[in-house]
């Protein structure tokens, strides 16, 4: 039986390397993972350092006192200042043209700030802010120097010291999960072509029933298959996270998002990541070849494959947007378990629990889909189907 797997094995990887499509797939696709990363991270780093002249243009419909024009022009704001009666509907028209990115009311002494959740209007919400805090301060100051009160003593009449613990880098986790969720679907992707070869491929060029007329168990040709595509998949997961770990080096020291970050993982992390790499591979195969064998073209196999591409990026995709968080039950779920546990990995909780739980699911679902495989094999469905 080892010779016949190992024979099988042989074969399939033989045809495997030869196949310059199957090369491209397990080689060319990690490639993309350090465009994402790097990508991702000069897009944070141009949101997060968006020049001042973006956002600086701030419409006011009263006139501005000495004290709040030194203050707009040590904040180097551009203020619009329109006091004619229709000021109001006049900076409004602006600010949806795009002329002004903010507008600021005052009825009585009360200030209105005009705008909406875009990025540009945000940022400008931040600076007018400032600019009010900075107002406040005077106006508290030199109401009490007036009152003949020491404004320090008012002021400054508590201490407030901080000692918050650093939490982690939201820019960093985003990359490093949205990288993670890439090498998933480049496994699947690497999985899908040579599955596909080496089942409707085969069936298709009639060399799978001259296969089945060898004196080989169904059992030998499957598993022989099996982990030929799953040798595949591992090669592929483990170039893309060398690929990552990598971009995430350089990343780190060419944008300044991730000053004072280490973003490369501890090796615990990167042992349980393969680990959990390797589990995947297992899986994704088998669910390959089951689709796979039961086409009768290999186009027709392509097509019932695709969607398996996407059943596997979107469940992690979700979890980590909505901030879903690993419990007993979501291990044992397929996809969805890979990613938590990578996200769990990532950040250093590491949880053996919800980590063998993952690996006993896996096993449990490559079990039954072999068996399943093997069965149908045994028939001449396989072949006239």
């Amino acid at each position: 039986m080892k010779n016949n797997v190992f024979n099988i094995l042989k074969k399939e990887l033989r045809e495997m390397f030869r196949d310059k499509k199957s090369l491209s797939m397990m080689l060319v696709i990690p490639i993309f993972i350090p465009l994402l990363v790097i990508g991702m991270s000069a897009l944070f780093e141009s949101q997060m350092n968006m020049p001042i002249t973006d956002y600086n243009t701030i419409g006011f419909n009263y006139e501005l006192s000495e004290v709040e024009q030194s203050i707009i022009k040590e904040l180097n704001i551009d203020a619009v200042i329109d006091t004619t009666n229709n000021a109001t509907n006049n900076l409004a028209s602006q600010f949806q043209n795009g002329e002004i990115d903010l507008y600021v009311t005052k009825e009585n002494n009360v200030y209105t700030i005009n705008g909406d959740d875009s990025e540009t209007s945000s940022y400008a919400t931040n600076l007018v802010e400032s600019y009010f805090n900075a107002y406040k301060d005077y106006l508290q100051t030199d109401y009490l120097a007036n009152h003949n009160i020491n404004p320090d003593e008012v002021m400054d009449i508590i201490v407030l010291e901080k000692n918050i613990a650093t939490e982690d880098n939201f820019f960093a986790s985003y990359v490093i999960n949205y990288a993670f969720l890439f090498i998933i679907m480049a496994i699947t992707v690497s999985a899908t072509y040579p599955a596909t070869d080496a089942t409707a491929g085969e069936k298709e060029r009639g060399t799978l029933e001259t296969l089945l007329t060898f004196p080989i168990k169904s059992k030998d040709i499957i598993i022989g298959k099996f982990l030929s595509v799953t040798l595949s998949s591992i090669i592929t997961g483990i170039i893309s996270l060398i690929l990552a770990i990598i971009s995430l080096k350089i990343a780190n020291e060419m944008f300044s998002i991730y000053e004072g970050m280490n973003l490369m993982l501890p090796l615990s992390s990167l042992i349980f990541a393969i680990i959990v790499i390797i589990a995947y591979s297992f899986l994704i195969s088998g669910l390959c070849i089951a689709i796979a064998s039961k086409s009768k073209s290999f186009k027709e196999a392509q097509s019932a494959l695709t969607p398996l591409t996407f059943i596997s990026f979107f469940p992690g995709m979700i979890a980590f947007m909505i901030g879903l968080t690993t419990t007993n039950i979501y291990a044992l779920i397929p996809f969805l378990n890979f990613t938590l546990i990578f996200t769990d990995i990532t950040s250093g909780n590491i949880n053996y629990l919800h980590i063998a739980l993952m690996l006993i699911s896996t096993i449990v679902i490559i079990t039954i889909v072999l068996k399943v495989i093997i069965k149908q094999y045994k028939s001449e469905k396989v072949l006239f189907n």
